[in-house]
């Protein structure tokens, strides 16, 4: 007799956890019941069932109450994972009109001293006491990178020719860094 007791306290607690659980789920997930997802729905109501008829001893092996909560706990977890990974690339995308590029630090380093040389070059009678100079060739690389990836950011209304700037970048780099056979002779 104390076995059958138990045995109904544990299928009541068990479904009143679950109305706990389509509770909780209305008020994190932010919709109303109806609106919930419908394999989420489906294996509420499946276990509903299955608890409203539950035998008061076990017959099988595998208890198929425990098999239901194991789907009901696998189609909660998609439904709050869906719910917090789109609300992340919410939170991730770029507000309208604007533009987001992924830089690394060097490469937000490298853009940082061009942008104020520039900036230097563009003050009337500027004096460049403190030039910042590429290290060498891998430094001078990195840097045209960097602007290659800004540049490609821009929209392409408005975007320059790429390949240009790039291909003209590179020239630069290789006829500086690049030695030439007059210099290797003397």
């Amino acid at each position: 007799m104390s076995r059958s007791f138990f045995e109904k306290g544990r299928i009541l607690g068990i479904g009143e956890c679950v109305r706990e659980m389509r509770k909780g789920a209305i008020a994190q997930l932010g919709f109303d019941d109806q609106k919930l997802p419908d394999d989420f729905r489906k294996a509420v109501f499946t276990l509903e069932a299955l608890l409203d008829r539950a035998p008061v001893t076990k017959k099988s092996a595998t208890d198929p109450i425990h098999a239901q909560l194991w789907t009901l706990g696998r189609t909660l977890a998609e439904a709050c994972w869906i719910n917090g990974h789109s609300a992340g690339v919410r939170r991730k995308a770029p507000a309208e009109g604007k533009i987001r590029v992924d830089l690394s630090a060097i490469e937000l380093l490298q853009l940082g001293a061009l942008a104020n040389l520039g900036f230097q070059h563009m003050m009337p009678n500027a004096r460049l006491f403190e030039l910042r100079r590429f290290t060498g060739k891998d430094d001078a690389l990195e840097a045209a990178r960097a602007l290659s990836r800004l540049e490609a950011a821009i929209p392409k209304e408005h975007r320059p020719d790429l390949v240009c700037h790039a291909e003209g970048r590179m020239q630069l780099i290789n006829n500086w860094w690049t030695p030439t056979p007059e210099r290797a002779i003397a």
